[in-house]
Parts: structure tokens; C-alpha cells; sequence
């Protein structure tokens, strides 16, 4: 698999920009919901369309990301560790968001959508709780009551974000169904969605879920990967970075990094958890409404993944991403608990900075592939730091 990043190119063919069809990126995505959903999933095809080619819409997001969010994020160079790896790193500090992750991006584009429609209330499933806290941050923004599903494992391990979304005023409701875990909050709030579409805006976290959410999610994502780009342009001599490199488990921080650089020469390398490889180890199937690669047995009963970063232990991935997989556009490949530990630590010993164990996927790859000869010496790697590790304090002490 590494040995395809060398030599791999841009296809020209690969325009993944928009969906086609009922939402489609190849053989994946769609909208396979039950038929009480349909009118609100084309509800909110028909809102986001309409308000993504309005100028006033995009101008109020793209203030608020200036003045809320804090956008542009910075591209750090990552100097002492370059140094040591013999590469050229360079960060793009999602980290350095209010409330700390990439997730407020689309978290924000989605709450001025559900105004926009008329929609009352907010309700959001969450893994690792930075997009619970986003919504919940938004939700607070907008005066919208806002109710988060979270699986009773995740809420026993990012107790930090739990309190945080509770102060922001959200309610959190533990899902202690299934493992306990991300892919049993979506089932769950997909459920509650069914029973209150009348007044209530289902913010989706990630590039998941029934057609328009996947293609909706990267769109506001996209942020990520057109600001990089354009920093690349003024501070890289070739323009560009020869790889482009983010973790994936939904993929949202991925799609939007990948939006900025799919027409550039730039290698894209997204890096899932050993244990919740959807495109490395899983097979095509149809989870929380959309079709993609999916972690499975072979009787079609999806099977547990498992990762030390909870925001990357879901058993799919976003169907955008098995179809640039699949097309060769973009590789992937993964790391397991123990390397991800060690970039951690030696992230915040070199650069000073504590990442969240998610983004800590993408560095251990790259410190990987430069040992390997994957990366070869001299090559500039942009890497997107997608949130900060406050959350993962109580797990690294534990583990350390």
C-alpha cells in the first residue's frame, strides 16, 4: 500500500466537488432512510442548495468563522521535528478553534441552516464530544435548546467534554445500546430525529448519514483545505506540498483537507485506527443511511471497531473517501494504539503541542513513513492537526 504514495498521481477522471445522482460519489452514498425521513433529508438537500449559492448566508458564516472561530487557522512549521524526521512539516492548527477542533466549521454552517429553516432545535450524536461540544456551542450562539447522544463508553471517557457541553447548556443523553459507542449514538439520534422532524435540525457530525450530509459536511469542512492551499501558494516554492496528510475515521477533517488540494499534484494520505480500518479491512455495506465501506461480518452484521482516539472508533467511513480509495486519488492506511501514544508524546515534547489523539493518527503515519523511506528525505508534508488533547488528558495519564 505504501509504495503506491510514490508514485501516485491526480486522476483525471476524479471530480468528487458534488455528488451526482440521489447524492452519489461512485458506488457509494445515496439515502437509504426510512420513508418518514425522506421528506426531511430533501428538506435539507433543497435548504442547503439554495442557501450555499447565497451570498448573504455564506457572508454571515464567513464573518462568523472570522470572528467566532478564529479563522484563518494558522500553517505552523513543525521546526524541531522536521528537523529530526528531515522532512518539512507544516501544521494546519484546527486545534487553535474555539472550542478547539475542526468540528465548529460545519457545526456553525448547519446551525445557520436549521434558522434558516425554521428549526427550533439542535440535536447531535458525538464520539469523542468535540462535535457534541461545537453543537452544543452553537446551540447556546443561536438560543437553540440542543440534546446530544453519546454513547455511555465515550461519556466514561471524555468526562471533560460532557461537563463542557452541559455548561453550554446542552442536554446529554447516554446511548447504552450496542458498544456503547459512536455508531450507537448515530443509530439513536437518527431514531429520535424520526419522532420530532417538525421542529428539530439533526447536526451531523461528520461526512456521514443520507445523502446531502456527506457532500453538505465537506462543503463546510472545505474551509480547511482552501485556506491551506492558499498558504501553501505563498509560502511553499513549488506552491504545493508533495503529501497531504489527515486522520480519518467518519472523515470530515479529511474531506475538507482533500477538497483544497484534489486537483494539485499532492498526494492525499488519510490515516485510520488499526482497529476501525473501514477502507483498509471492510467490505461495501449500508450504515446510518448511507452506503460506503463498512467493518462487517460476512452475514452483513456490522462488526465493533476500536480505537484509543473515541472520535475515530466507528465501524464506516465516509463514502466520499471509499470512492477516492477506490479511484486511487487518495490512499490509506493505518496506525495502531501504541504508535499513536508515541506521537503524542513526542509532538508536544518537539513542537510544544498537545494534540488530540484523532490528529495523533496523522502524525505517527508520517513519523512511520519517514523511517520506512515512504516519505522520502526532503519532501514537505502538510498535516492537518484537526483539535487539541485537552480531552485526551485523563486517557494519557491513565495509560502513562
Amino acid at each position: 500500500m505504501d509504495q503506491l504514495l510514490r508514485s501516485a498521481r491526480p486522476a483525471a477522471q476524479v471530480d468528487p466537488r458534488r455528488p451526482s445522482g440521489l447524492g452519489r460519489f461512485g458506488d457509494y452514498g445515496g439515502r437509504f432512510v426510512p420513508e418518514s425521513l425522506v421528506p426531511a433529508c430533501v428538506e435539507v438537500e433543497r435548504a442547503f442548495v439554495e442557501a450555499w449559492t447565497d451570498p448573504l448566508f455564506r457572508g454571515e458564516l464567513n464573518h462568523l468563522l472570522a470572528v467566532y472561530v478564529g479563522r484563518p487557522t494558522p500553517l505552523t512549521p513543525a521546526v524541531r521535528l522536521s528537523a529530526e524526521l528531515g522532512v518539512n512539516l507544516l501544521l494546519k492548527r484546527e486545534d487553535l478553534t474555539h472550542t478547539g477542533s475542526h468540528k465548529i466549521n460545519n457545526v456553525l454552517g448547519q446551525a445557520l441552516l436549521a434558522r434558516r429553516m425554521g428549526k427550533r432545535r439542535l440535536i447531535a450524536e458525538t464520539g469523542a464530544g468535540q462535535h457534541g461540544v461545537a453543537t452544543a456551542t452553537a446551540g447556546a450562539l443561536f438560543g437553540m435548546p440542543t440534546t446530544v447522544l453519546m454513547g455511555a463508553k465515550d461519556i466514561e471517557r471524555q468526562q471533560l467534554n460532557v461537563f463542557r457541553m452541559k455548561m453550554l447548556g446542552a442536554e446529554v443523553v447516554p446511548v447504552t445500546s450496542g458498544s456503547r459507542t459512536l455508531k450507537d449514538s448515530c443509530s439513536e439520534a437518527l431514531r429520535h430525529w424520526v419522532t420530532s422532524v417538525d421542529d428539530t435540525y439533526y447536526c451531523f457530525g461528520s461526512v456521514l448519514g443520507p445523502h446531502p450530509y456527506p457532500w453538505m459536511v465537506r462543503q463546510f469542512q472545505r474551509v480547511i483545505g482552501d485556506e491551506a492551499r492558499a498558504q501553501c501558494a505563498a509560502d511553499l516554492v513549488a506552491g504545493t506540498p508533495d503529501y497531504v496528510v489527515a486522520c480519518v475515521g467518519g472523515g470530515s477533517n479529511a474531506a475538507g483537507t482533500f477538497a483544497g488540494f484534489i486537483d494539485t499534484p499532492a498526494r492525499l494520505v488519510g490515516v485510520e485506527a488499526a482497529g476501525g480500518a473501514a477502507i483498509s479491512a471492510g467490505t461495501p455495506g449500508v450504515l446510518h443511511g448511507f452506503r460506503s465501506l463498512v467493518l462487517q461480518d460476512q452475514h452483513g452484521q456490522i462488526s465493533e471497531a476500536h480505537s484509543i482516539a473515541a472520535g475515530l472508533d466507528y465501524p464506516g467511513v465516509g463514502p466520499e473517501h471509499a470512492y477516492l480509495a477506490d479511484s486511487g486519488r487518495a490512499t490509506y492506511v493505518t496506525v495502531d494504539d501504541a504508535e499513536v501514544l508515541a506521537a503524542t508524546h513526542r509532538l508536544a515534547r518537539t513542537e510544544g503541542i498537545l494534540c488530540a489523539l484523532e490528529s495523533a493518527h496523522a502524525v505517527a503515519w508520517v513519523i512511520r513513513a519517514v523511517g520506512d523511506g515512504t516519505v522520502p528525505p526532503g519532501s514537505t508534508v502538510m498535516l492537518t492537526l484537526s483539535g487539541r488533547g485537552d480531552k485526551d488528558m485523563a486517557t494519557l495519564m491513565e495509560l502513562s
